[in-house]
């Protein structure tokens, strides 16, 4: 461990020296006070970085506030981001001068190139550091909690007539572990039953790992409402799967305590099987299977097979599937019965850009059905951006979901 913190301090410095030459270039013909007040509040980022790292190698830093440690960490990787942004203009002008130098060496009878420092590569690397460092600072300042209501209507093909105006909610992606605040999260709970819904499915990842990270907060998702009641599935994140466990029992039993906070909430929790529940004369059928993935790097734990043993035909199937590669993996291939997926994820990476007709993200190179709604023939696939976060403590662009689908006849 300690050789990895030398290892990265030293590569955190490297990117410093190298950042540094822009805003050295830039303060250049400014005062004095000016530069050396510039110059202390630079290096004091690598300096409280580096004692971060160690106060990590150490577990003094288990002593310190979780809410301090996580807004750190998160501007700790958003200005060496920014700063390696700068690192890479300055890199590409001083590989420049360096091939005119040589360039000079061998043709100084007849020319000479220029092998000063660039006028506008520092001021380039500076803006384009900005860019980041402004939008994920601001990500932080409120984002993670302003969350969005999407509503979408879902055209069904011969749909039974008791179901039409059928109003469903979803939300995925808690990630109980990560909030900071308990106040704004309460908003989420208001808007999910203003909506008035007739059932909710919950997608997954109710924890980021442990199950006692849900405990704050289950008298508050507990308020959730709907007639039919609350279902819910497990995301890759509620197995344990990412916490360095001393042995197998304590992962399994904090598994068996993950899967009783679900009972604690009042929610149906669906291991690889399904419900049917009456809706008036139509029968909704709910299929739930535990995480599956097209990915090699997630387990599957899911299986289609079990969950749609022995079910009857019903006026409407929905399958609940955390991950949404398992729709192009499985479900149109092989359940052509099943009209809708839900699915979650991928919170839409936390960053991107959507306006209408237009949607962009990182995440959709890795995941190309990543937010919203898809179809293929007449089934159906949401992907909803999630209600949490994980990671970065906010959102840039692609805000927390609350999903209201409501069924009508095409």
């Amino acid at each position: 461990m300690a050789t990895r913190i030398i290892f990265l301090s030293v590569i955190l410095l490297l990117i410093d020296l190298f950042a540094f030459q822009a805003f050295k270039y830039i303060l250049g013909s400014s005062g004095k006070s000016i530069r050396i007040i510039t110059y202390a509040i630079y290096w004091s980022v690598p300096l409280i970085t580096i004692a971060f790292l160690v106060t990590a190698v150490t577990g003094w830093s288990d002593h310190l506030p979780n809410t301090f440690k996580v807004i750190l960490r998160a501007l700790i990787f958003i200005l060496y981001f920014s700063k390696l942004l700068i690192a890479l203009m300055i890199l590409i002008d001083d590989l420049r001068r360096l091939l005119f130098g040589a360039l000079n060496l061998g043709f100084k009878d007849h020319w000479s190139l220029s092998t000063v420092r660039s006028r506008w590569m520092p001021y380039a690397g500076l803006i384009l550091g900005a860019i980041p460092a402004i939008s994920l600072i601001y990500g932080m300042s409120g984002n993670a909690y302003r969350y969005k209501l999407w509503k979408t209507r879902l055209n069904i093909k011969d749909l039974h007539p008791d179901l039409s105006g059928f109003k469903i909610i979803q939300i995925s992606d808690i990630h109980s572990g990560s909030f900071l605040l308990k106040e704004p999260v309460e908003h989420s709970i208001k808007i999910i039953n203003d909506q008035k819904p007739d059932i909710v499915f919950f997608t997954g990842d109710l924890v980021n790992a442990l199950a006692s990270e849900m405990e704050p907060f289950i008298e508050m998702f507990s308020k959730i409402q709907a007639p039919l009641g609350v279902y819910s599935i497990l995301g890759n994140h509620d197995y344990g799967d990412y916490h360095p466990w001393t042995n197998t029992e304590d992962k399994h039993k904090n598994f068996e305590e993950l899967k009783e906070m679900h009972k604690k909430l009042g929610w149906t929790l669906l291991l690889n099987e399904h419900r049917q529940v009456a809706v008036k004369d139509a029968l909704l059928n709910i299929i739930g299977v535990e995480n599956y993935s097209s990915h090699p790097r997630f387990p599957k734990y899911g299986d289609l097979v079990k969950a749609t043993a022995d079910l009857e035909g019903g006026s409407f199937n929905v399958l609940l599937s955390h991950d949404p590669s398992h729709w192009d993996d499985q479900v149109i291939k092989d359940y052509k019965h099943i009209d809708l997926t839900l699915s979650g994820h991928t919170h839409g990476f936390q960053f991107g850009v959507e306006i209408p007709g237009f949607k962009w993200s990182p995440i959709q190179y890795v995941y190309p059905r990543w937010s919203g709604l898809y179809q293929q023939a007449d089934q159906y696939l949401y992907v909803n951006r999630g209600l949490g976060y994980l990671g970065y403590p906010g959102r840039v662009g692609i805000l927390p979901e609350i999903t209201l689908l409501t069924l009508q006849t095409a």
